[in-house]
């Protein structure tokens, strides 16, 4: 399965790339993270249907994702999606998400590029979710490191329910530093280090992007509860780093808060970041 999946991403990135960077302006930082061979974890947030698109045109080397299976019922996405590298995951889990996996370990384990949300699925009010334990999983199976990802400005350019992009939109994307699943190797494959990982990984994304927290699954049903900050993972054998307390940009007046006249859930866009928060405009698009 994740053999067949992006076997025409070559020729996709050829097409998509120059109509990509006519229609956003894509800018990018940190891409010295990026191993130039070997097996590796990319885990971006996950803020629109399009991170799927911008994420693998701005890396230099192929990479395969895993994705809801649903994607495959639309004729929009049945295709194109598998030619740019997507593994189809059935959500509802058991054999199907365990060969998903299967497949993701056996691409990280000959060299190439995989990228999973810890979130599970798309974060519909703007804010960061608790991450998912596959990502851990995967990395103590493989011994690939993980590469923590914050997009930026993707909702804004696809809100949700949105049928089509909107042009002319920013679109930054921040690569963080690596975590090593090595240094967890000694203390064993349970839960409670499974979810060590996780929550590292995703406190480095939260760091990336400045989006606020909640502790509760994106796929959990109801309301979010209010935001609280996550408690700061400590690097075995490492001295203890400050934490970073990033504030957020609707708490600061930046970002106006969106109420959907259909579900009154508000959703706050992640662009207001890109106003709250310097970026270097001459980053070029890798």
């Amino acid at each position: 399965m994740g053999r067949s999946a992006g076997q025409i991403q070559g020729i996709a990135r050829a097409v998509l790339t120059p109509p990509f960077r006519f229609l956003w302006k894509v800018t990018t930082e940190g891409m010295q993270h990026i191993p130039a061979t070997g097996g590796a974890i990319i885990a971006p947030n996950h803020i629109s249907v399009l991170d799927s698109f911008f994420v693998p045109l701005v890396l230099p080397r192929r990479i395969t994702y895993v994705g809801k299976a649903e994607y495959l019922d639309d004729w929009r996405t049945r295709f194109l999606f598998p030619a740019m590298g997507m593994i189809p995951i059935d959500r509802k889990g058991g054999d199907a998400a365990s060969a998903a996996l299967d497949a993701a370990a056996g691409l990280l384990e000959s060299g190439e590029l995989f990228g999973i949300y810890p979130e599970g699925t798309r974060s519909r009010d703007g804010v960061l979710h608790k991450g998912h334990t596959g990502v851990a999983r995967l990395a103590l199976r493989t011994g690939a490191p993980i590469v923590p990802v914050g997009i930026i400005g993707t909702d804004a350019v696809q809100p949700p329910d949105a049928r089509f992009p909107l042009p002319f939109r920013r679109v930054h994307i921040r690569f963080g530093r690596p975590v090593d699943p090595a240094r967890y190797q000694h203390l064993g494959d349970d839960r409670m280090v499974l979810r060590q990982i996780t929550d590292e990984v995703v406190y480095e994304i939260r760091s990336l992007t400045g989006q606020e927290y909640v502790d509760t699954y994106a796929t959990r049903p109801g309301a979010a509860p209010e935001p609280v900050a996550p408690v700061v993972p400590m690097r075995p054998d490492s001295p203890e780093r400050p934490a970073v307390v990033v504030a957020s940009a609707a708490a600061s007046g930046t970002a106006p808060v969106v109420v959907d006249d259909g579900d009154g859930v508000e959703r706050r866009s992640s662009a207001a970041v890109l106003t709250a928060r310097p970026l270097d405009l001459d980053l070029a698009l890798a």
